[in-house]
């Protein structure tokens, strides 16, 4: 039997993991997954899986033994058991000295602020009181926790702040108060840095969130002066080189309506603004989350077309009604360029179970292809006759 590569552990069992399976595959990397159960979509494709709970040491000492790096479909592994690992000699990447900026919004905020970079105006608050004196309106975020919209208020009273305490209360996180900024879109600049230094710098991309969630993406932000898409990418490299971040960083960010960018949140592993690079770019982030972390020389992250569109697939309303694998038929004989990946997740009203890339010269025709596909997809052009 030939000698395999060293084997790559990973933490989680999301689509994020799923998704590094492929470029594995292609780099002749072997993975070994943990798993919050049996059937969750990333042990569908990686035979190599344990199911248990990631916030369990000996569980994790379990999954790792005998590899030589571990990564992350997600960044809430606890920080304690990440230095367990690195003291047993697995490399951990992104390391724990990075990761927990992207675990705890007041250690990111912190340090972000210490670094000179540019975010919204944010404070610790314990009190409604000090809410308050912060100035409504504003938003409340959990320091730890919160996604896809979870762990979010929007808050315009003293009223308005009971659920954030509450929630705070409960879990015992600390709240963060900030400004609610008046910004004409959000973007995000994706970067990948190896343990050498070195590092590559994916096109800025436009998002469109409804409630918290990421809704498409355009790839690259249309009508972004050179000069702010530059200044972008420059905070992405300067934050991963700072934090010593292994792998890839998405830093999620505010274009306000006065032209400057400010830093929203950061994330330390493949991210949902970055999957149009499967499709339209050289190298997708997927494979260079892997490259980065092997410390293996990076791919190119340039575009291989002029406009790259990512589009969710998300459960309707009507969403337990029929299977995504029957919308393949009319999608793809309507549009043989599409791209389409899906999940293997149960429909659930609001899930993201797949997303759809197109891509070409003409924005609007890439917009077009993919928000119907992805709609039909979703069921809710499931009455249409074309």
């Amino acid at each position: 039997m030939p000698e395999l590569a060293p084997t790559l552990a990973v933490i989680g069992g999301g689509q994020l993991a799923r998704m590094m399976a492929q470029p594995a595959i292609a780099l002749g990397l072997p993975l070994r997954l943990l798993a919050e159960a049996e059937g969750v979509s990333a042990a569908q494709v990686i035979p190599d899986h344990l199911v248990g709970d990631y916030t369990d040491l000996e569980t994790l000492r379990k999954v790792t033994d005998g590899c030589a790096v571990v990564t992350f479909d997600h960044e809430h592994v606890p920080t304690d058991h990440l230095h367990a690992l690195e003291d047993s000699g697995v490399a951990v990447r992104p390391g724990p000295e990075a990761l927990v900026h992207a675990q705890d919004k007041g250690v990111m905020r912190e340090r972000l602020a210490g670094l000179g970079v540019p975010c919204p105006r944010n404070a610790i608050v314990t009190t409604v009181a000090e809410v308050e004196a912060f100035g409504f309106p504003c938003v409340l975020k959990t320091t730890r926790g919160g996604y896809d919209g979870k762990g979010v208020w929007f808050v315009r009273s003293a009223d308005d702040c009971g659920d954030a305490f509450a929630t705070a209360a409960a879990s015992g996180v600390r709240i963060l108060a900030e400004e609610l900024v008046d910004f004409r879109r959000e973007l995000s600049a994706l970067v990948a840095r190896s343990p050498s230094g070195q590092a590559a710098a994916y096109p800025v991309v436009a998002s469109t969130q409804t409630d918290g969630i990421c809704r498409e993406v355009v790839a690259p932000a249309p009508d972004l002066s050179p000069e702010l898409a530059g200044q972008a990418q420059e905070i992405a490299l300067r934050v991963a080189g700072a934090l010593g971040v292994t792998g890839i960083l998405a830093v999620e960010m505010f274009e306000t309506n006065d032209g400057r960018v400010l830093v929203n949140e950061l994330a330390m592993r493949p991210h949902n603004t970055g999957h149009w690079t499967q499709d339209g770019a050289v190298t997708s982030q997927f494979e260079n989350h892997l490259r980065a972390v092997m410390d293996l020389p990076l791919g190119s992250p340039a575009p291989r077309a002029r406009w790259t569109v990512m589009v969710n697939i998300l459960g309707g309303p009507d969403a337990s009604v029929g299977r995504l694998y029957d919308g393949f038929p009319h999608a793809l004989a309507r549009d043989p360029h599409l791209r389409v990946h899906l999940y293997g997740k149960e429909l659930r009203p609001g899930r993201k179970v797949g997303h759809v890339n197109a891509y070409g010269d003409d924005l609007e025709d890439c917009l077009e292809r993919a928000r119907h596909a992805a709609a039909w997809f979703a069921g809710d052009l499931g009455n249409e006759s074309e």
